[in-house]
């Protein structure tokens, strides 16, 4: 049953201003998961010192990743990764939808890799940030949903996961458009409370989710918020337990 963590880093400065890949990353290895998505990573950047904190954290914790920058000026770029201890396989890494009246928002993208689980189990995982704007996370989900994401042929029908940073709590639309397809790993348990990601300090609101696609069951779902959680990000990592349904021979 591997265990898979999404987890904002706010780029690795925490809620006491101090600049720490290291705290991360042991944050992370504090939840033992096996398959790690990270948003809001920074690399090569003045203001975070020029490090490659997607490279720092995986060496820290001795993980394979890939990196994707949603956002690139000149030799910086920030964006999201996808980190783990099993073989994995960049599948695709690109933008997602903004608003054409709206230039100036941020970029956003997705990043998509195939897991091997192990005797022939393939976990497709998507990791994302969406916008801020309510129409721009709209416009991202139905990219995502479509046939250049979770509906590719090489996604659809098989186990997999959309996980991220959505910034849509679950009476938005962007959350009920997914909810409507996926499952949300934080409702999948009965009698449990989801709990919130964000902010760290005082968590009022869930918008960090993992989404469980078909062949994909949650055995357990935890926002982890210990005094270092607390400390290290401005947002609190999710850990769900997966198993994975033995699939039907085609």
């Amino acid at each position: 049953m591997p265990r898979i963590l999404t987890y904002n880093v706010h780029s690795c400065r925490g809620t006491d201003g101090v600049l720490s890949p290291e705290r991360i990353a042991a944050v992370i290895a504090a939840a033992r998961p096996d398959i790690v998505a990270l948003q809001e990573l920074d690399v090569g950047r003045v203001r975070t010192r020029g490090l490659d904190q997607a490279h720092s954290i995986a060496r820290e914790l001795g993980m394979n990743f890939h990196f994707h920058p949603a956002l690139r000026v000149e030799e910086e770029s920030y964006g999201d990764a996808i980190l783990s201890t099993l073989p994995l396989r960049l599948v695709k890494a690109g933008p997602l939808p903004g608003l054409t009246h709206r230039p100036l928002l941020e970029p956003r993208g997705a990043l998509w890799v195939a897991v091997e689980l192990g005797e022939g189990t393939v976990l497709q995982v998507i990791n994302t940030h969406l916008g801020l704007a309510p129409s721009e996370r709209l416009a991202q989900v139905a990219a995502l949903l479509g046939e250049g994401w979770l509906g590719h042929p090489a996604c659809r029908g098989q186990p997999a996961v959309l996980l991220g940073d959505f910034n849509a709590v679950p009476r938005s639309g962007a959350y009920r458009r997914l909810a409507a397809g996926l499952r949300d790993a934080q409702c999948a348990q009965p009698g449990q409370r989801p709990r919130p990601t964000f902010p760290s300090r005082w968590p009022l609101l869930r918008i960090d989710h993992v989404f469980l696609g078909e062949g994909v069951e949650a055995q357990s779902a935890e926002v982890r918020r210990g005094p270092l959680e607390r400390l290290a990000s401005d947002h609190l990592p999710l850990v769900v337990e997966l198993s994975i349904r033995p699939q039907a021979p085609v």
